[in-house]
């Protein structure tokens, strides 16, 4: 007999822990290892070091000091956008344009370029001239000035009265959630609609005149409030308030809050409402927490207004092309569930508007195409070509060149779609100015209206149990 023992298998050891790359040299003989702000360089082949003598390693980056010519990189990152469109832009003729004629009309600007800011003016022009409305320019580059006043929000419009700031809204979104609640709604602040901010960090409300200069630099901080309430008693309170893009996603979840509240109203609980502001990662987790609670609804909204894009179009299509095909009953429940799980019943709307950008028009695009739901607002942004976020120059900058595009071939027709027209509507509404800011939804309304005339005329039927099988006598 051969004996044949199974070998050990290898131990493997931690080198280093909480990397960000690493890279060996040609020859093999070091290794380099980046972390967030160090980097270090080690002898292949040799142990790791204790973690309290890597330092010994260290490649101190601190001191260095490299001169560059900011005009001479403008140059070559000019010629890298061309270059990248020239060799990713979905179209190898590049939609009619004459692209090496566009490097010569455009190249000898880089002499009057005096600043980064500049230089993308001149990209952006440039890249315009194949026609593609799916692209961006953009930089990290700029620098942003040591007095720049960001105003801290405390989640609330205020009104000004004699004593200072009268609170006339709290902004939030679901209640549940502590993190969509107005910095004044939380439970250790608790000031109310109709109270009154009389003073701000030792500073007389009245005497200012808007709230935003009394809170200048001052969010994430603790800002010291004396509150009037309704019986004219005064107190004081500590709040922190947000920046202003927290700020802002107060607004907009206070939005969409209204909006759900409406439909809710005035079908009678029986039309769901869905808005979804982009097609990322959030936005998906937002779509499960709160489509699930409405699956059961005879009608859906689901608002596509003002939605930035992403690439979720496909996972919520999918649930939305379920179908009921059985029921099930059991003796501890009176009312029937369905197989497939979780699929929606009912009749379904989208809206969209001009904002409707990028992966938010294919949604829209999907929902017609595929039968699902009617679109009723206005002609979308028009970006239809996709891209990537791969097109980098030497600064972190990006000048996206649109590389996938878009088609239908169906039988009916073979076109290119969404891209620079955008996705019409079936049903169109525009929402005026003057109505929208005295808070109407002429798109919202027609919504409701098309659902509850379809839900009258075609009802969802819920089943009924067929009487049970008699097998023994």
């Amino acid at each position: 007999a051969i004996e044949a023992p199974n070998p050990a298998p290898p131990t493997v050891d931690a080198f280093m822990e909480d990397i960000l790359s690493y890279r060996m040299t040609q020859d093999r003989k070091k290794l380099m290892v980046r972390k967030v702000n160090d980097v270090f360089v080690f002898d292949v082949g040799k142990a790791a070091p204790p973690p309290a003598e890597q330092v010994k390693f260290q490649v101190n980056t601190r001191d260095w000091m490299i001169q560059l010519d900011p005009r001479e990189e403008w140059k070559q990152m000019f010629v890298d956008v061309w270059r990248m469109h020239r060799d990713f832009f979905y179209d190898k003729n590049m939609q009619g344009a004459d692209w090496a004629a566009a490097r010569a009309r455009y190249q000898p600007l880089l002499a009057r370029v005096t600043d980064r800011a500049e230089l993308n003016d001149v990209i952006a022009q440039m890249t315009s001239e194949v026609r593609a409305l799916h692209s961006q320019v953009n930089t990290p580059d700029l620098r942003r000035g040591q007095d720049t006043i960001d105003v801290g929000g405390l989640g609330a419009r205020v009104e000004k009265v004699a004593e200072g700031f009268k609170v006339a809204q709290l902004y939030a979104g679901d209640s549940e959630l502590l993190e969509e609640r107005s910095p004044l709604a939380r439970s250790e602040v608790n000031v109310r609609i109709g109270e009154i901010i009389t003073v701000v960090n030792g500073v007389l409300a009245s005497e200012a005149a808007t709230l935003g200069e009394l809170l200048r630099n001052q969010h994430d901080k603790q800002v010291l409030l004396t509150v009037q309430g309704a019986d004219g008693k005064r107190r004081d309170v500590v709040v922190t308030p947000t920046d202003p893009a927290r700020e802002r996603t107060l607004r907009y979840l206070t939005w969409e809050r209204e909006r759900k509240e409406r439909v809710e109203a005035a079908s009678q609980n029986r039309i769901g409402y869905v808005h979804l502001q982009a097609m990322g990662p959030n936005d998906i987790a937002r779509w499960a927490r709160e489509f699930y609670p409405v699956f059961m609804r005879e009608g859906l909204i689901l608002d596509l207004r003002s939605n930035n894009g992403g690439n979720i179009d496909s996972w919520i299509i999918e649930k939305l092309q379920r179908r009921a095909w059985h029921f099930w009953q059991s003796r501890r429940s009176d009312q029937a569930t369905w197989n497939q799980q979780l699929a929606f019943r009912g009749h379904v709307v989208a809206l969209m508007d001009a904002n409707t950008y990028s992966d938010g028009e294919t949604m829209a695009q999907g929902l017609r195409k595929l039968g699902i739901a009617p679109l009723v607002g206005v002609t979308t942004a028009g970006a239809g070509i996709w891209l990537s976020d791969q097109n980098r120059l030497r600064d972190g900058g990006i000048a996206r060149a649109a590389e996938i595009g878009v088609f239908v071939d169906n039988g009916r027709e073979r076109v290119w779609i969404t891209e620079g027209v955008g996705v019409k509507p079936d049903v169109e509404v525009d929402n005026l100015p003057f109505a929208t800011f005295k808070g109407g939804d002429a798109q919202l309304e027609r919504a409701i209206k098309l659902l509850q005339d379809k839900m009258v005329k075609e009802p969802m039927v819920m089943p009924v149990v067929p009487p049970f099988p008699v097998l023994s006598k």
